[in-house]
């Protein structure tokens, strides 16, 4: 295809208005975390942090350093944990649990073990779909004016700060990795009462560099006392179940210099009676754009099931970056369950939503059982791009074309921007998003007129299919050599042992990933190809790597399994028993790295046997505000049908993995006779952790009614349609601790 028959894509680049400089909220601008209106420094670099949300108190204690490993493994750099109030302290007479799963301290310890910073959103008001939003019942009870500086609720909270003040002891300030504390949540026309409950946290002892608060809804925040932080979610399950995808989700699909999302907490507000404060703010003035809750995944209402791909998170995601991201913050970025009976947001305690008692897996990038998802697969290679690039990508603007989406309802214009110094920079480029189907993108080439020169890439123009999620580098150094552009995504930049610079880009699935060097263009073929200019090369994995590539450390891996590299070797917490091969930056080859530990034992099929039959579903089971209500765990262990699994005896000495194959509408499992979880229905497969040495696992599964007024994923609703006997069809499992070594 000839140039002349390309769409040119224009952008004209350009820099900051005026030079940095650091917020006056700064502690110290000397200190190892510095606030600066354009991005964080640490240790005196720029730093795009990238947060995930973890509550400890929904994942055992056990189980916590693993998957604080897999955070890391993902390319996380902290991670953000809700201290929910009434998981420590439910009664008044009693003072606040840390034992167990509800140590915090333990918590921040596990997190310095897997080298991750900390931010702890404290409340004492957290939502997190908990019930009360984190309140015990006797301060929900209390007569006081909550959330306010009304004096007797300020008595309420201030030993509740003490008391976290005193468990942290040691762990909090200096070099502490404990890098921000979060005041209150979702609080909109109280700004005297954040500053306050700022001031009683410092008097507590809970002093970090970094206080924040939530931004949207348009909130009204103290000036220069707290860091606003802002979200994005692809869909949601707070709105009515009838209601089409909302202008607020369809908003984070597009590059736009827009922070605020007035949707997140919308039902909430309006509960409440605070709709006025739902009005879109902008970004602060003096502040970078930070996030905390761009969406994981999503939760499961029982009103309301979204279930989006993987590739939706990563679009956000991308574009966040795009927009000129100073720190992406994800929520949730590992699932869990909650711990005890009652906890959940539910309309029995005046919420509009219905959430399961137990399950809060959000779909998240880790799930529930600790299991990784293909989310956390395409959110890691975004993560690497920012380790290895996020130093220089901090300082750099963001731009946006000459012609944008006219709203954010236009699906034929592009959706791109450039972030860049004016040598390197990166065109972020997401052409993905869900329900409503994209074309393909016409071939198309970028003009971009940077301060001193004109780009125009790639040499040939490129179609850009629906799903890409892509950033282009231009400029950009490897060692001595410098890449003029390419058409693949940077992935990790590697130093060769003996001497020489590795650059790492990994293909788009339909775009010919084209590399220009010194006025030179070639194109990548073949699973792995390499272009090397004397002790530099450019190395350049297809795309069919993308949902298997791990970098760990300084290295690069391709494998299906969970990798984990610590100073004992390399290993893989083996699911599939598959290979891996290390990116050897010597050979700039993949090699199969030898397992030297034992075979992994496969899934395996067991027997379900049905049971008693129950008395079937109703149409539905009340309301709140027109949405429906949950039957209830007691309703369906009463009204469900009945299966049994029985676990062999030889695969009782290990926790396993198991996947659950369902269709109905809600269903409770016990362990040996003992609640372990529950799930709303939604289609995708149900995977649980189950307890070493249980003997029996007993399903209730409480059918879907045809008339129940509930929204389901189109996918879900076509099985649903498509008829056959509601229940458990198939339960699969295999031991969950499998480990196995490789030698390299």
């Amino acid at each position: 295809m000839k140039t002349t028959d390309a769409t040119m894509l224009t952008a004209e680049i350009r820099g900051w208005d005026a030079p940095r400089r650091v917020h006056p909220m700064t502690p110290d601008p000397q200190g190892p975390v510095v606030l600066t209106d354009r991005h964080l420094l640490r240790h005196g670099r720029p730093h795009i942090p990238v947060s995930g949300e973890f509550h400890f108190t929904r994942v055992p204690r056990s189980q916590w350093d693993r998957r604080l490993r897999l955070m890391r493994a993902g390319g996380l750099t902290a991670v953000a944990a809700y201290v929910f109030w009434n998981h420590h302290q439910p009664r008044p007479d009693a003072p606040p649990a840390f034992d167990d799963g509800r140590d915090v301290a333990a918590l921040v310890d596990a997190c310095v073990r897997a080298d991750l910073d900390v931010v702890l959103r404290i409340g004492p008001w957290c939502h997190g779909e908990v019930r009360n939003g984190g309140f015990p019942d006797w301060v929900q009870d209390a007569d006081v004016a909550h959330r306010t500086d009304d004096p007797a609720y300020l008595a309420l909270v201030r030993p509740w700060f003490e008391a976290l003040g005193a468990q942290l002891e040691g762990r909090l300030g200096g070099t502490s990795r404990v890098i921000g504390i979060q005041i209150e949540n979702e609080i909109y026309d109280q700004p005297d009462h954040i500053a306050t409950l700022k001031t009683m946290a410092i008097e507590a002892g809970l002093v970090a560099p970094l206080y924040m608060a939530t931004g949207w809804g348009g909130a009204q925040l103290p000036a220069d006392e707290v860091l606003p932080m802002f979200g994005g979610y692809a869909d949601g399950f707070w709105v009515d179940a009838d209601a089409p995808w909302d202008d607020t989700f369809r908003e984070h699909f597009f590059f736009r210099h827009v922070w605020d999302d007035p949707g997140i907490g919308a039902d909430v507000r309006e509960a409440q009676g605070d709709e006025a404060a739902a009005s879109p703010g902008s970004l602060p003035d003096g502040f970078p754009a930070v996030t905390c809750e761009l969406g994981g995944g999503m939760a499961t209402a029982y009103h309301r099931r979204p279930v989006l791909d993987a590739e939706d998170i990563a679009a956000v995601a991308n574009v966040k970056i795009g927009n000129g991201s100073a720190w992406q913050g994800y929520y949730m970025y590992a699932g869990g369950l909650n711990p005890a009976h009652d906890l959940q947001e539910s309309q029995a305690t005046g919420y509009p939503n219905d959430l399961p008692e137990f399950d809060y897996d959000f779909h998240a990038p880790i799930g529930a059982a600790g299991v990784p998802t293909r989310t956390h697969a395409l959110l890691r290679t975004q993560h690497a791009f920012l380790r290895f690039f996020g130093e220089q990508l901090a300082d750099m603007p963001s731009t946006l074309p000459d012609v944008v989406p006219s709203g954010v309802h236009d699906v034929s214009t592009p959706r791109w921007a450039v972030r860049s110094d004016g040598r390197f920079g990166v065109v972020f480029v997401t052409w993905q998003q869900p329900h409503e189907v994209l074309d393909d993108l016409p071939t198309a080439r970028f003009h971009l007129s940077l301060p001193d020169r004109t780009l125009v890439f790639p040499d040939e123009p490129i179609a850009v299919p629906r799903g890409t999620i892509a950033r282009f580098p231009f400029g950009v150094a490897a060692g001595g050599l410098t890449v003029d552009w390419a058409t693949a995504s940077p992935l990790a930049r590697l130093t060769r042992p003996g001497g020489g610079t590795v650059l790492v880009l990994l293909a788009s699935e339909g775009i010919a990933p084209r590399v220009q060097i010194a006025g030179e263009v070639r194109q990548a073929a073949g699973d792995v190809w390499a272009w090397a200019v004397g002790d530099d090369a450019v190395v350049v994995l297809s795309a069919a790597h993308a949902a298997d590539v791990w970098v760990v450390g300084d290295e690069v891996y391709v494998s299906d399994d969970e990798i984990d590299v610590d100073d004992t070797g390399v290993s893989a917490w083996a699911r599939s028993g598959g290979t891996v091969q290390w990116l050897d930056p010597v050979a700039l080859q993949l090699r199969t790295l030898p397992p030297e530990g034992p075979d992994v034992v496969p899934a395996r099929a067991l027997p379900v046997t049905p049971g008693a039959t129950g008395a079937g579903p109703a149409a539905g089971y009340g309301e709140r505000n027109g949405r429906a209500a949950a039957p209830g765990t007691a309703r369906v262990m009463r009204d469900g049908d009945t299966w049994t699994v029985d676990i062999p005896a030889d695969l009782r000495a290990h926790p396993l993995e198991v996947t659950v194959d369902w269709i109905g509408d809600v269903a409770v499992v016990r362990a040996d006779g003992v609640i372990l979880s529950d799930r709303f229905w939604d289609g995708t497969p149900w995977i649980l952790r189950i307890p070493a040495g249980t003997a029996r696992l007993t399903f209730h599964v409480l059918g879907m009614h045809p008339d129940a007024p509930v929204w389901l994923h189109p996918a879900a609703r076509d099985r649903l349609a498509a008829g056959g006997p509601q229940g458990v069809r198939s339960v699969t499992a295999q031991p969950a601790d499998q480990r196995r070594r490789f030698r390299r």
